[in-house]
């Protein structure tokens, strides 16, 4: 069986994405090492999404094409909110602002034509995932416009913002390749639910992240001392240096 180039570069972005963004998780927070996986897990999500979404162009597959629009839009924003000095935006967050609301106004019309649909489906996708990722979209509209109204972002919920996007979109990821893709899985995985576990792990880690973030005093005593000190280097999962 031969692979186009473009598909052995979205195969390999993504395997390489998935094992550095779960590393860079469990690797010790502002240490080298963790620096290093995070970098990687950035540049291998930007590549797999961007080569996702160009094969879907090719394929004519609209609802892949938003999955890897806004997961390429998550990753970016999340990457930008961690480099970036606190309370401050330019250019970048206006086009991200509307590559996400376009994003949002896209999903949550198909979700609807699909539920209008007698077949249920709207390219080949029923209103359910329309639907969940149109939220997500919604979502980060909001906390665009927030920060936009405001200037800029600091403190906690700079942290946060980062936070959610990053683990959102290696949740992503991992449903693309371990729910959509069962069938190339062994057979025990698949009935032991392990496929489905590492599936929403990262939604897991996303809700202890952002508690310990919002609700714990560690977070908040560092915040005061040297919170201006380093950015983030685009820590896969939120957490502060």
């Amino acid at each position: 069986m031969s692979f186009s180039p473009i598909l052995l570069l979205h195969i390999a972005s993504g395997t390489l994405g998935m094992l550095s963004g779960f590393v860079a998780i469990f690797l010790r927070k502002g240490s080298r090492r963790h620096g290093l996986a995070g970098s990687v897990f950035v540049i291998s999500m930007l590549i797999l999404s961007a080569s996702g979404a160009y094969m879907a162009i090719l394929k004519h597959q609209p609802g892949n094409i938003l999955g890897g629009t806004l997961t390429f839009y998550l990753v970016a924003t999340a990457w930008m909110t961690a480099r970036r000095r606190e309370e401050v935006t330019g250019i970048f967050d206006w086009g991200a602002l509307l590559v996400v609301l376009a994003v949002a106004a896209v999903e949550v019309t198909c979700g609807f034509e699909a539920a209008n649909n007698p077949t249920g489906l709207k390219y080949g996708y029923p209103p359910g995932p329309y639907f969940f990722m149109g939220s997500v979209a919604v979502l980060a509209t909001v906390g665009d416009v927030r920060m936009l109204v405001r200037r800029g972002i600091s403190g906690t919920p700079r942290l946060a913002r980062h936070l959610w996007r990053m683990c959102f979109a290696l949740f992503i990821a991992a449903a693309s390749i371990f729910l959509a893709r069962q069938e190339r899985f062994p057979v025990l995985l698949r009935k032991t639910g392990v496929l489905v576990f590492l599936s929403i792990l990262p939604l897991l880690l996303l809700i202890f992240w952002l508690v310990r973030v919002r609700f714990t005093n560690a977070y908040k005593k560092k915040e005061k001392t040297d919170r201006l000190r380093a950015p983030l280097d685009a820590i896969p999962c939120g957490e502060t240096v």
